[in-house]
């Protein structure tokens, strides 16, 4: 793995006018979750007035910048943006990029047009889910973005991987950071490079294990723009910024699944519906396709994503990772994700098995919840 200095985007590469800024870009705690701890130092974001620091995963950027629910709103509108800088990036360079990650990942990334993005997963022999690639060409290398903590890991593994193949990878999170904005639009040329979310669509030859149409992921427009790390405000400019609080927020209305937080060790992307966007299901072997396919073909996964609306009538909600009931004192899951959304008052994602009733009042953490089924049982 090389030293990260070098890479930049090409000029091709890309960000709608609307998006950031314009900045004039330089020449040329389970198995597979991401660390806690942030890609690098603390944003210089967090000076700005309010700013409030996450924790554990979004340690580093902002919370919130004092008044989460309206910052909410405003970035639903898509008239702010989320710092993202501790988030890693990855470029891999190189001829033979794309028939690489096509051949190491679950998803179709031969003929990637410059400026286009994909999801893609990485997945252990037995399946599970490893690192995800948030990654867009620029038509001379290919950037991932990953979740905070997950850049180097993931590079060292590509790294290992080249075998005699014309790739290099590159961790270049120092030099390079993360701005989220609620567009679905693709960058253009001779903007700022940006990765537009897929979610909820349908990406190719694939699967949906939760509902095609009528998912609420559909209201959720988002992507993530590249900018040089010591542009940072320079890029943001005049625009309002939201903490992560509202990103996550409008993530779990989506039913969003996210890395180190809906899967676990024992996670497969079915129980989450993640082939939609990630998986394409007849682009040859890959490790870990076995399960992919005998799930799909034969079976089907043994717990379930479901949506919880908590009940909001207390002063405080549950923690992420709270034990889920639904009658009695057995467990049937967990918490995977918790928010406040500015509409729909505190909700969260959890996993559970298969089996669990799907009409059945659930607690956790003294809570009621209703459920929304996204994974059909």
């Amino acid at each position: 793995m090389r030293e990260t200095t070098a890479v930049t985007p090409s000029a091709a590469g890309s960000a709608p006018a609307s998006a950031v800024a314009a900045t004039e870009t330089p020449a040329q705690p389970p198995v597979g979750s991401p660390s806690d701890a942030p890609t690098g130092s603390r944003s210089p974001l967090l000076s700005h007035p309010g700013a409030v620091e996450g924790e554990g995963a979004d340690a580093g950027v902002a919370a919130h910048y004092g008044d989460p629910m309206r910052e909410q709103r405003l970035l639903a509108e898509g008239l702010a943006v989320v710092d993202l800088s501790h988030r890693g990036v990855v470029a891999v360079s190189g001829p033979d990029r794309l028939t690489w990650l096509h051949s190491i990942t679950s998803q179709q990334l031969t003929g990637l047009r410059p400026h286009e993005s994909r999801e893609s997963l990485v997945l252990s022999p037995k399946g599970h889910i490893e690192h995800v690639l948030h990654l867009v060409d620029d038509g001379e290398a290919t950037w991932v973005t990953t979740e905070p903590g997950d850049a180097a890991p993931l590079a060292a593994w590509l790294d290992s991987m080249r075998f005699m193949l014309r790739v290099e990878v590159t961790d270049v999170s120092a030099d390079w950071a993360v701005v989220g904005e609620s567009s679905g639009a693709e960058s253009l040329p001779g903007e700022p490079l940006a990765w537009r979310d897929p979610w909820p669509g349908l990406v190719g030859d694939t699967a949906a294990y939760g509902p095609v149409d009528g998912h609420p992921g559909s209201d959720r427009a988002w992507r993530e723009v590249l900018v040089p790390r010591a542009e940072l405000a320079g890029a943001i400019g005049d625009r309002a910024l939201a903490g992560t609080w509202a990103s996550e927020a409008l993530r779990v209305a989506a039913w969003r699944p996210r890395l180190g937080f809906e899967p676990d060790h024992r996670t497969i992307a079915h129980e989450v519906d993640w082939l939609r966007t990630a998986v394409h299901l007849h682009k040859g072997c890959y490790r870990g396709q076995e399960t992919i396919a005998r799930v799909h073909n034969l079976g089907r996964p043994p717990r379930r994503l479901v949506f919880l609306h908590l009940d909001g009538s207390g002063h405080t909600i549950p923690e992420r990772g709270e034990a889920v009931y639904a009658g009695g004192e057995r467990a049937v899951g967990h918490l995977t994700s918790v928010a406040r959304h500015f509409e729909s008052g505190p909700i969260a994602l959890a996993l559970v098995k298969r089996s669990t009733d799907s009409e059945a009042v659930l607690v956790t953490g003294g809570v009621s919840a209703t459920q929304e089924v996204i994974v059909s049982p």
